[in-house]
């Protein structure tokens, strides 16, 4: 355990990580003086918990989550409309149900990420993740086309993740 608290590329990883971690904490927080020793304190406890969740070899495409943000954020706003159309209006028009979708990760932090994705998009909340790939999928409207949707944010979230295999 001790060669690899002191392995030149954890010690590289946890610092990065640490850095990125206090900076989000100033950027929520603040820059108040009396707030950065717990900032300090909070930032090296995250990079130090990340290791086992998200591995060191683990990569990130910049340029596949800024591809991903710029699609979520649009999709996320016209969906929010949606719902909030459909909330005040006199006659609602939709048709709640469940549909299963699968999806093409293996069983993993990448599919559990994947399946936290996807509830953040209003009208749309998986319910299941199974270890198959199967996702049990909770919309309000059913006669959608919910699963090309799926496919296409699942596909969006793949690029974010180069290293991450689809099949299994």
């Amino acid at each position: 355990m001790s060669s690899l608290v002191t392995s030149p590329r954890l010690m590289g990883t946890l610092l990065g990580r640490g850095i990125g971690f206090f900076l989000l904490w100033l950027v929520l927080i603040g820059t108040a003086p009396k707030d950065m020793p717990v900032g300090l304190v909070a930032g090296v406890a995250a990079a130090w918990a990340s290791i086992p969740l998200w591995p060191i070899d683990g990569r990130l495409s910049l340029t596949g989550l800024l591809r991903f943000i710029l699609r979520f954020l649009p999709q996320a706003v016209v969906a929010g409309v949606d719902v909030a159309r459909r909330a005040f209006a006199r006659d609602i028009v939709m048709k709640p149900g469940l549909v299963t979708y699968r999806a093409s990760l293996r069983p993993g932090l990448a599919q559990s990420a994947l399946c936290a994705v996807m509830s953040l998009q209003p009208g749309k909340l998986p319910v299941s993740c199974a270890t198959s790939g199967d996702m049990l999928v909770h919309c309000l409207d059913s006669d959608a086309a919910v699963t090309a949707e799926l496919a296409a944010d699942e596909a969006a979230f793949l690029r974010i993740l180069p290293g991450v295999r689809a099949g299994g």
